[in-house]
């Protein structure tokens, strides 16, 4: 043990004389962590040693965070004194031990310990937080099997349990007599046992009956579990909880939940929490683990979040709302302790966003000033005026540029409300500045639409040096020899703007001199695929583009570290889209205008509904749709099909020939929903239109009406109740992107916009994106936080800090 901490001080020695760059050990500090905790843990003697290692672990862990020296200073200094009071005390512990070879004598006489039972537990960690991390194992009644599947629930330590929040209660608070109950109703009653038997049904299986009875009258109680007659037993006295059914004109109570009057409640007479489970685990065992486990811990807890906050918002400590969620008096004090959890969840993601943000602002980067004849050579070009909105995005876009540190900023535009000509203007700014631009899009076909789109804008514009502006398209569909060109190309300098889709993130593209990079529907690509793009310039500016149009509350959760634009106004000329929301009888309706449009010059899409299984389900509906359309519906018509199981060639093709003219109607999946642009389809028929968001719907209504054509959205569903009724009348009174996507929030809650897979936010336990008033006080608490300690390293926010770095371990840079 002490080699490993000698190594340790070596490593942190090298760290100060290297400025505190997390350079000393390949993979820097955090990585170096993991393996010395695995050397140090095996020969920790005593639980204070033991915690001392994890809070030298979380500080390294930590350290990467923060950007500020003189914080990082502090740190390593934290973790050498933290490292001579262990190796002080493994010498006080060495002082002690016998010599080799010698017994150790007793300072007492010892009398001779008892023999351990079956039934003696390993003793539970002591330490009020860093004991969380002990494995499940030293707790009481967890052996090896237990573990393994507890482990199954993503329950690997007491953290971990304390953590595995119910995912429903069962009300079993309202207690009643036996001549009080009625048919249906979920209570809770209070009885003798008078009678028990068993017998058996005509399938073979044990049935176990009892009579209940209090002063009121008396009720038949049934389980299909044998286990039972062992543990009824005729004039004991029990509760029992479950909903009341009737069985030959009788009340009855089927399967209850049931425990001795003289226990405390935990399974009957209360909210009783039901937990996801795995196989071969019990609800009861489980439920009687996590109140052991609550009761002793709980009440234990250091509150890592800061006094003054919780009295400001009023909030319950934490020792008591996880008490209170798991077992709660009553629906008052749950309801507190979710408010309390969901504010710290909130709180921990402002707090990551803000860091973030701060972090990338400590970055340097190449300022890119925009002079008003620049702009005006870029302008004059267009062969139309840009909006107020257009113009004013513009200067927001300009000004980051001309900074000291990297833009970091995320362009939000409904669909046609010209956020490309935008964009091309900043990389205009980049080709004038002598440095490259690249716009990544989620798919070849988008690729494609935005290559042609800035090849004709840039046609008749010439760099500073006179040459033309060099555009190249980059997908992984192209040949081999022609990547290897474009490849040779970027890296040479020789091409100013690459426009291209995944294919630009890997290993073999390198950039001469990247200056800014576009990202465009950015909620499409993963997390690491968007800091890959990143690392291919120093530092370069970045612009995130999305078209979906995200509410205020939301944009602030998923982008906080970002700057936000918005393009809230569109072009002039742009197309209305009539929106009429048909039933399923109306269908022939809508292929005879539908056959009207194709007659006229136009051409249109079918969308197929949706089917929850999987792509493969949704791939095999539109092969049938397609079949069944082509053969008897327009059998005179030329129908293409796109779905998400083809090919990305195939795909490529099929839109290729729709762009063409070549088909009339496209029957596709919801792989249309971003990026097509073919100004000539003028209708748009969606089946099954309540299985699908509201921001979907009006991605897919962006499909038509691009044109100078008068274009059209047909919705057909035969939903006459609930959510799916309001979903569809929206879209029928308002084509404002932003007005739907707040409806689609309240209706359906975040995951219509975006998974937290694909936004890089940690998995969200209790909170809920929709809750307005508890995200905006947690953000405006972390901005007082990080407005006088960005990196959390004043003494008062240690715990806070640690537990910022445990909610954020694997998830990284968002933007």
């Amino acid at each position: 043990m002490g080699n490993a901490f000698e190594r340790l001080q070596k490593v942190l020695a090298l760290e100060r004389r290297q400025g505190f760059r997390n350079k000393a050990v390949i993979g820097g500090l955090d990585k170096f962590a993991a393996r010395w905790e695995t050397d140090v843990m095996a020969e920790a003697q005593s639980p204070e040693q033991r915690e001392e290692v994890r809070a030298i672990v979380a500080l390294l862990t930590g350290y990467p965070t923060l950007s500020d020296p003189a914080a990082r200073e502090r740190v390593v200094d934290d973790i050498l004194a933290r490292a001579r009071r262990v190796v002080a005390s493994l010498s006080g512990h060495a002082e002690s031990a016998p010599a080799p070879g010698r017994p150790a004598r007793p300072s007492a006489p010892v009398s001779a310990a008892p023999k351990p039972t079956r039934r003696t537990q390993p003793r539970v960690p002591t330490g009020p937080m860093e004991g969380l991390d002990a494995p499940v194992t030293r707790l009481p009644g967890v052996g090896p099997r237990h573990a393994q599947r507890l482990a199954r629930l993503g329950v690997e330590t007491i953290r971990d349990l304390l953590w595995h929040f119910p995912r429903r209660y069962e009300d079993y608070s309202t207690l009643k007599t036996i001549d009080q109950l009625t048919l249906g109703e979920e209570c809770t009653i209070i009885g003798n046992i008078w009678d028990v038997q068993s017998r058996r049904s005509r399938s073979g299986r044990e049935i176990v009956q009892a009579i209940i009875g209090d002063s009121t009258g008396t009720i038949q109680a049934t389980w299909f579990n044998p286990y039972m007659l062992r543990q009824l037993k005729p004039g004991r006295t029990i509760v029992l909880s479950g909903k009341i059914d009737a069985y030959l004109g009788r009340l009855v109570l089927t399967n209850p939940e049931w425990e001795p009057l003289d226990r405390q409640f935990i399974h009957t007479g209360r909210l009783v929490p039901i937990y996801p489970l795995t196989q071969g685990m019990s609800a009861r065992w489980l439920r009687r683990l996590i109140k052991q486990t609550v009761d002793a811990w709980a009440p234990r807890l250091e509150d890592y979040l800061p006094e003054p906050i919780r009295q400001r918002q009023r909030l319950l400590s934490l020792g008591q709302a996880l008490a209170q969620i798991h077992f709660p008096d009553n629906q008052d004090m749950l309801a507190q302790a979710r408010r309390r959890l969901s504010f710290d969840e909130f709180f921990f993601i402002q707090i990551g966003m803000l860091r973030q943000r701060y972090q990338w602002r400590q970055q340097p980067s190449r300022p890119l000033p925009a002079d008003e004849g620049m702009l005006k050579r870029f302008l004059s070009t267009l062969p139309f005026q840009l909006t107020a909105a257009q113009r004013r995005v513009l200067r927001e876009i300009t000004s980051d540029m001309a900074r000291q540190h990297p833009m970091s900023r995320l362009l939000q535009g409904d669909v046609g409300s010209g956020k490309t000509v935008v964009a091309a203007a900043a990389m205009w700014v980049a080709v004038c500045h002598h440095v490259q631009a690249v716009l990544m899009a989620p798919t070849g076909i988008l690729a494609e639409q935005h290559y042609r789109s800035l090849s004709r804008l840039f046609e008749r514009l010439e760099r500073p040096d006179g040459g033309p502006v060099q555009v190249a398209l980059l997908t992984g569909s192209l040949p081999a020899g022609e990547k290897r060109a474009i490849h040779e190309a970027i890296a040479s300098g020789e091409v100013d703007i690459v426009v291209g889709t995944h294919a630009l993130i890997q290993e073999g593209v390198s950039f001469a001199n990247l200056g800014l990079a576009v990202i465009d529907e950015q909620h499409r690509f993963g997390v690491a695929q968007r800091a890959s793009l990143r690392l291919k310039g120093y530092n370069p500016h970045v612009l995130v583009m999305s078209a979906t149009p995200i509410p205020r509350t939301l944009a602030l959760t998923l982008y906080g570290d970002l700057d936000i634009s918005v393009l809230d106004e569109l072009p002039p000329g742009r197309q209305k889209i009539r929106t009429r929301w048909l039933r399923p009888s109306e269908r022939e309706r809508a292929y005879a205008f539908i056959r009207h449009q194709v007659e006229e010059g136009r051409q249109a899409f079918i969308i197929c509904p949706l089917i929850e299984e999987s792509e493969a389900s949704d791939a095999k509906a539109a092969v049938e749709e397609h079949r069944r359309l082509q053969e008897e519906i327009f059998p005179d018509l030329r129908l293409g099909l796109l779905h998400g199981r083809m090919k990305g060639e195939e795909k490529e093709a099929v839109m290729q020939a729709f762009s063409r003219g070549e088909l009339d109607i496209l029957v596709a999946t919801s792989v249309v929903e971003v990026g097509i642009d073919v100004p000539n389809a003028t209708v748009i028929l969606i089946e099954g239109a309540e299985r699908f968001g509201l921001a979907q719907l009006h991605q897919f209504r962006g499909r038509v009406g691009r044109g100078e054509h008068p274009s059209y959205c047909i919705l057909l569903s035969d939903v006459d109740s609930g959510d799916s009724v309001e979903r569809l009348k929206a879209m029928e009174e308002t084509q404002d992107g932003f007005v739907l996507a707040q409806k689609d929030l309240e209706l359906r809650g975040p995951g219509d916009f975006f998974g937290t897979r694909q936004s890089g936010l940690p998995p969200l336990r209790l909170a809920q994106l929709g809750d307005v008033r508890t995200l905006e006080a947690a953000r405006s608490e972390a901005q007082k936080v990080f407005e006088v300690d960005p990196t959390l390293s004043r003494p008062e926010h240690r715990r806070l800090r640690e537990q910022v770095a445990r909610f954020w371990h694997g998830h990284g840079d968002l933007s």
